[in-house]
């Protein structure tokens, strides 16, 4: 049954243009052409950026964070109360105020106390903002280092400048050393946050990261597959440009450097926009869609890319439509949390903490008024220093 599987599935109708086979891409005269079975490399080479990124955070991202004055957080732990952690594990994060109001009857406890209890409760399950420094920074060298490899690789390729190129003698073109190194790291690095995804710092938008990082590995192990390899390497060079500056931008927002950020996050609008909203529909789409039917007629692999690729520009629309909105904030209305990027990360605001740490210092004040009216605040004023 497999292998009746493995035959359909691989049925030439499917992934090459009608009179090719797959024999016509065997190597030859030292020629090397892709095959399925390259992308088995990618998943130890998974594993090696897994390595080489935990020994990248201890070594350089923790130390660059302590300079920019990222500093590691202790967490307070919340007062044991199995009333509220069942509600908290079992029913809700966020209690409503009638659940506030029923919980502190129960509990024998004030309301407000019960708020702080949840507020704790949450944010001691939130990451710390060195972990996300962490993760920022990995994922922004990264970036930074596949983005110069692919200009280093592209620059000298004729296909970059006459995209009729990219269909030249499609699908008899060999694979060339960088392509293929190209490509393997690529897909590599979005295997290496699949495995790791489960303790990276935790996100509200666990599920959407998954799908994405299967997405990204099945439009990459396709388009490899069918020798979609020249256009596929300018669908990467467009992604990773802009990925560049919000993984910076978020870093410096970890640091607590608002407007190093906000400049940051501005320059990531611009290149997300140009890049994603106007290079991408009008010469990658142009690319695969229009140019092809100069040399072939349309066929399954050919309809199934553009279909993706066109999901895939619908969701720059949808993602644009949330950075104009942090624009809008930032701008208009001087707010600049949601630069910050939490929320587009999915993690839990730190307005939370801010607020934990308000009423902190509230119920600190409180208590030294209370001491003062019960007299004892002569003993905390140093001698000599009485009121005159």
């Amino acid at each position: 049954m497999f292998q009746t599987f493995k035959e359909w599935f691989w049925l030439e109708r499917f992934w090459l243009p009608p009179t090719i086979k797959w024999s016509d891409l065997e190597d030859h005269d030292g020629l090397v052409f892709v095959k399925p079975s390259h992308l088995y490399m990618t998943i130890p080479y998974a594993f090696g950026l897994l390595i080489i990124r935990h020994f990248f955070e201890k070594f350089v991202a923790m130390p660059l964070a302590k300079a920019l004055g990222v500093k590691e957080e202790v967490r307070k732990t919340v007062t044991p109360n199995t009333v509220l952690e069942n509600f908290f594990t079992c029913s809700k994060r966020k209690p409503s105020q009638a659940d506030i109001y029923g919980l502190a009857k129960k509990c024998n406890l004030t309301e407000r106390q019960v708020e702080r209890w949840f507020r704790s409760r949450r944010n001691q399950e939130r990451p710390c903002r060195m972990k996300r420094f962490q993760e920022a920074c990995w994922r922004f060298t990264y970036y930074l280092i596949m983005t110069v490899a692919g200009i280093i690789f592209l620059y000298d390729k004729p296909w970059v400048y006459d995209l009729l190129e990219v269909w030249e003698g499609y699908p008899r073109q060999p694979l060339l050393p960088s392509q293929y190194w190209y490509y393997i790291l690529e897909m590599s690095f979005y295997w290496s946050l699949l495995f790791s995804i489960g303790s990276d710092a935790k996100r509200k938008d666990f599920l959407a990261h998954v799908i994405h990082h299967l997405a990204a590995i099945s439009l990459m192990s396709f388009s490899w597959c069918a020798n979609y390899i020249r256009s596929g390497t300018l669908v990467m060079i467009v992604h990773d440009v802009a990925d560049i500056w919000l993984e910076s931008a978020k870093m410096f927002s970890y640091a607590g450097w608002k407007q190093t950020c906000n400049a940051l996050f501005f320059i990531f609008s611009a290149i997300f926009f140009i890049s994603r909203l106007i290079v991408f529909p009008f010469w990658i789409l142009y690319c695969t869609l229009i140019l092809p039917l100069n040399y072939l007629e349309p066929f399954f692999s050919y309809i199934f890319l553009n279909l993706q690729l066109m999901v895939l520009q619908a969701l720059h629309l949808y993602w644009c439509y949330f950075i104009l909105k942090m624009l809008k904030r930032c701008i208009f209305m001087k707010d600049t949390k949601d630069v910050r990027s939490d929320n587009e990360d999915g993690y839990e605001e730190d307005e939370e903490e801010e607020e934990e740490e308000k009423e902190e210092e509230e119920a600190t004040k409180d208590k030294e008024r209370d001491c003062m009216k019960n007299g004892l605040g002569a003993n905390l004023i140093p001698n000599g220093q009485h009121g005159r």
